[in-house]
C-alpha cells in the first residue's frame, strides 16, 4: 500500500494561508478559569467560536508558580493582545473557579483597553451531590 501523494497548488481559488487575520470582532466573550493550579483565559465571538486563548502554563510559568497573579495577568495579556489588533472594542467576562488569579486576570483585562458590557461570575455552586447508594447488609 503506498501512500497518496498531495499535489502542490491543487486550491482552486488562490486563496493561500489562513484567514484569522481578515477577521473583525467588535464584540467578544472573555472567558476566565481559575483554578488552584492555573489559570486559563478564552476569548470567544458572540456566537462562542474561540478566537484566542492563553493559561498560565503557556505563558512560561512551569509548576506552583502557574496558580499564581501574576501567572493570570501574564496570561491575560497574551490571550487579549490578538483579538485587539483584530479590532475587539467590546467585550463580556465570565469569571470561573476559585483560584487565585481571578482577580489580577480581571484587572489585566481592564487595563488592555477593551470596553467592559458584563462581569459575571459563573463559578458552579456545589450542592450535597446525587443520592448516595444503599448501605450494604453483611
Amino acid at each position: 500500500m503506498t501512500k497518496a501523494i498531495p499535489r502542490i497548488g491543487s486550491r482552486r481559488n488562490g486563496r493561500i494561508g489562513s484567514r484569522k487575520n481578515g477577521r473583525r470582532i467588535p464584540k467578544g466573550v472573555i472567558h476566565v478559569q481559575a483554578s488552584f493550579n492555573n489559570t486559563i483565559v478564552t476569548v470567544t465571538d458572540v456566537r462562542g467560536r474561540v478566537v484566542s486563548w492563553a493559561s498560565a502554563g503557556t505563558s512560561g510559568f512551569k509548576g506552583t508558580r502557574r496558580g499564581t497573579p501574576y501567572a493570570a495577568q501574564a496570561a491575560a495579556v497574551n490571550a487579549i493582545r490578538t483579538v485587539v489588533d483584530q479590532g475587539m472594542q467590546r467585550a463580556e467576562v465570565m469569571i470561573k473557579g476559585p483560584g487565585l488569579g481571578r482577580d489580577a486576570a480581571l484587572r489585566a483585562i481592564r487595563r488592555s483597553g477593551i470596553l467592559l458590557s458584563l462581569v459575571r461570575d459563573v463559578t458552579p455552586m456545589p450542592h450535597n451531590g446525587c443520592r448516595p447508594p444503599k448501605k450494604r447488609r453483611v
